[in-house]
């Protein structure tokens, strides 16, 4: 069995996944095979487009339930105990690039979370957020991009994400 990480939450990103499987399980799943079933009665099935349509979306919804079925089991709501200062899942990060001293400031969230957040969301398994975490305000962190450069960046502030 696979080791899986914990992917922090919240609960709002948890019920809204939940949601989406229970809709991709059942209404969405039916759906799909009543259209696949309406092809198949059309005849032919090397010419029906409909058929193999329908066929590559009812993969592609069960590859997406696959994913948010692993994705809840492993999840967990809220975020993980850190000091104030201290970067973690979950925590609002200001961080200033030290070569070029731009700031940018992100949440620390899992994919699942950008897709509702009103602020840029990083991962912390991304090079910069797992540059980052566990560091407090005033340090610094380096992490390589994929083309081999090196960057440097300094905590500025953290905070507790508020939606």
């Amino acid at each position: 069995m696979t080791d899986h990480a914990v992917t922090w939450l919240t609960q709002e990103a948890h019920d809204r996944l939940a949601a989406e499987l229970a809709d991709r399980t059942g209404p969405k799943r039916v759906e799909i095979t009543k259209r696949i079933e309406l092809a198949r009665e059309e005849g032919d099935l090397k010419e029906n487009g409909g058929y193999h349509a329908a066929r590559e979306e009812q993969g592609k919804n069960e590859a997406r339930v696959r994913q948010l079925k692993q994705l809840l089991e492993h999840a967990r709501i809220g975020v993980p105990e850190s000091e104030a200062d201290e970067v973690a899942p979950g925590k609002v990060v200001t961080i200033m690039f030290t070569a070029a001293g731009d700031e940018e400031t992100f949440l620390l969230g899992s994919r699942e979370e950008s897709a509702h957040a009103s602020i840029d969301v990083y991962s912390p398994t991304s090079p910069l957020g797992a540059s980052l975490v566990g560091k407090r305000v005033g340090d610094s962190a380096s992490y390589t991009l994929a083309n081999g450069m090196e960057i440097t960046v300094e905590i500025r502030k953290v905070e507790a994400y508020t939606h």
